[in-house]
């Protein structure tokens, strides 16, 4: 018998394990975990890691739902256990492209997982929102269950900080993908102390969006300190015991998205060896994490293309062809709509980074004089799908300088 089913049997066979009592929100990763969730963090491990080659997402998803069917009512540690398994499902969704179902699960999620997972929950639903262009406003909340949680008798103080950073962390992610710079930085404010211990609690996550916020705000030297401590606290931490994350929220997605985005503070700072350093570690991590031909892999290989342009201009050099290529390739992996086709106004994934490809290559074209026509049609269909409500297409093209940078984020694929 799989030994991750025989292990499962084992758990349900056993007698009913006593109430549960009051306890913080403890996973396997932290030590002193139930039997139910250490059964259930090494079902995570084997649905998300690939226990075995050829197995399939089918077969995963079949064993974590069996899971979370029969830890659901039990004792102690069920709940943790069940709220593992369902974020580790919408994960898995998630990863199969199936976004929407992703988010239902997530849903589901709010209404039987304790506390913490409930804030993971509502993290990844705001981060699968940010993805596919919803409109979100900074006055959401996690369907009134986050302050509810945090208040809840059976987390100690500690942890409750944490949490309200994660939550602070993702509404100021939000402020600022809407424009709003001094709103995020209120909800920043509210947790930049709990930021300086990262590495703790899972806050890596939330330390990365207030590395962009500083980032974005021309805060260079403060935003350098910050990248490297959550770049330093990742490759100390082993990812596959993080069972608080899901979706593009995940300690992975984090990583990839803070090297890449330390990558463009790089090159906003004109340090462009380093800079093709931490891109190219990025390109790496996407291609390993994704497959080549995924859209993560199209937004590293924009951000890299964008570096080269930077660095063209500050050295007065010119590297046309590399970054035609570069672009040409990361619109393919994008799947980028044909620039003659009807479909722009129409729901579109990834339309920040396809635009900004688009809009990038178009300016290489336009200064080559046959080839100006393909560059004017290209600039008008790049402008006619921008829909940033931060920044023009025309000023997310142009560095003016480190009070104005543009930045990428790989987790949600967008422009800030």
């Amino acid at each position: 018998m799989n030994p991750i089913r025989s292990a499962l049997a084992r758990a349900l066979l056993s007698p009913k394990p006593r109430p549960p009592r009051a306890r913080h929100y403890a996973t396997s990763a932290t030590g002193g975990a139930t039997q139910p969730e250490s059964v259930a963090a090494e079902m995570v491990r084997y649905a998300l890691g690939g226990a075995r080659p050829g197995s399939s997402p089918d077969e995963a998803m079949r064993i974590l739902e069996q899971g979370a069917s029969n830890l659901q009512g039990g004792g102690e540690g069920c709940g943790e256990a069940v709220g593992m398994l369902m974020l580790a499902m919408s994960t898995l969704l998630y990863r199969s492209g199936r976004r929407q179902e992703a988010m239902e699960k997530l849903k589901a999620t709010n209404q039987v997982a304790p506390a913490a997972f409930r804030v993971a929950a509502w993290e990844a639903t705001m981060g699968l929102c940010m993805e596919a262009g919803q409109v979100i406003n900074t006055s959401v909340s996690p369907d009134d269950l986050v302050d509810l949680s945090i208040k809840d008798d059976n987390i100690k103080w500690s942890d409750q900080g944490h949490l309200k950073c994660r939550v602070n962390a993702i509404k100021g992610l939000i402020a600022l993908l809407n424009g709003e710079t001094e709103s995020a930085q209120l909800f920043f404010d509210g947790c930049k102390d709990l930021c300086a211990g990262v590495g703790n609690k899972q806050t890596e996550n939330a330390v990365l969006s207030y590395c962009e916020y500083l980032h974005c705000v021309g805060d260079f030297p403060l935003a350098t300190q910050m990248y490297e401590r959550v770049l330093e606290a990742l490759t100390m931490e082993d990812m596959s015991g993080n069972f608080l994350a899901a979706c593009n929220m995940v300690p992975e997605e984090v990583s990839l998205g803070a090297t890449c985005s330390y990558g463009q503070l790089l090159s906003h700072s004109g340090k462009f060896s380093e800079a093709e350093d931490y891109l190219t570690r990025a390109l790496k991590k996407a291609e390993d994490q994704f497959g080549a031909n995924h859209p993560k892999v199209g937004i590293v290989l924009t951000c890299v293309a964008r570096m080269y342009k930077l660095k063209a201009k500050a050295e007065g050099s010119s590297s046309i062809m590399v970054q035609e290529g570069l672009y040409r390739k990361a619109l393919e992996v994008l799947r980028a709509p044909a620039i003659n086709s009807e479909g722009v106004s129409k729901q579109m994934d990834w339309r920040d980074i396809i635009s900004l490809a688009r809009g990038e290559y178009a300016e290489l074209l336009l200064i080559q004089s046959n080839r100006k026509a393909e560059g004017e049609r290209m600039k008008e269909w790049a402008e006619h799908a921008w829909r940033n409500s931060r920044l023009t297409l025309a000023q997310a093209l142009e560095f003016s300088g480190p009070s104005k940078p543009t930045v990428v984020d790989t987790r949600i694929g967008r422009v800030m």
